[in-house]
């Protein structure tokens, strides 16, 4: 083999091995674009699943700020309801209350009734001896029932007519004013009786049962007043 032929041999082989290392090249080169290409589209996947994430929690937030928004001004709205309900009926019961006042205005309604409260109340403590309690402006009128008050209830409770002790120191407060609002201590009317140790106490003033008849007829009240709103 001449040096001609080695020459030509030796080209021959670096063209192959200059073709192979080419061809490597390429696929080295294709396959980085596709790894780079995956990647990349694993990465712009990735970026918008965070994206979307945050728009939905974004969106939760703002939802929830728009319900908890609405519920604060629906009970604003409740309590506002609730206020001028309360109000209403409060008014009712001030009306009742100035309309007490005229009760012991008419003093034989009034002496027939101071003498009903007696007689329900010592019905109620059943107690040989009891101390009661008036208005000082009521004083003589009680005094003008007790005999009769005494009497009829022995006769209903079937017992020995009961010693009543009238307390001339200490008085029901007086009515309030129907000129001014008064927040002081009032009393419409009544009596309020207690056993002589002072531990059993009944207290049957007007006021006082003008309290328990609104209590019970609370719900009934406004029931009637305000069926439509509730329903």
């Amino acid at each position: 083999m001449n040096d001609a032929d080695v020459s030509k041999q030796i080209q021959q082989m670096v063209r192959f091995i200059r073709q192979e290392a080419e061809e490597k090249a390429n696929e080295i080169t294709v396959s980085a674009e596709e790894e780079f290409n995956i990647e990349k589209l694993q990465l712009v996947e990735a970026e918008k699943k965070k994206i979307r994430q945050e728009y939905e929690r974004k969106e939760k937030q703002v939802d929830v700020r728009k319900k908890i928004e609405y519920s604060m001004q629906l009970n604003a709205s409740r309590i506002k309801v609730l206020q001028a309900q309360d109000d209403l009926v409060n008014s009712m019961k001030e009306a009742a209350a100035k309309e007490l006042l005229l009760v012991s205005k008419d003093h034989h309604k009034y002496k027939k009734l101071l003498k009903e409260l007696i007689v329900q109340s010592l019905l109620r403590l059943k107690e040989p001896a009891v101390l009661l309690r008036c208005r000082k402006s009521d004083l003589e009128l009680v005094e003008s029932v007790l005999h009769s008050a005494k009497q009829e209830y022995s006769e209903k409770a079937k017992v020995h007519s009961p010693e009543i002790l009238v307390d001339t120191q200490v008085y029901l407060p007086p009515p309030a004013s129907t000129n001014s609002e008064s927040h002081g201590p009032h009393c419409s009317g009544g009596v309020v009786l207690a056993s002589r140790d002072g531990k059993i106490v009944l207290e049957n003033t007007l006021d006082a049962r003008l309290d328990v008849v609104f209590r019970k007829k609370l719900p009934e009240i406004r029931k009637q007043l305000f069926a439509q709103t509730t329903a």
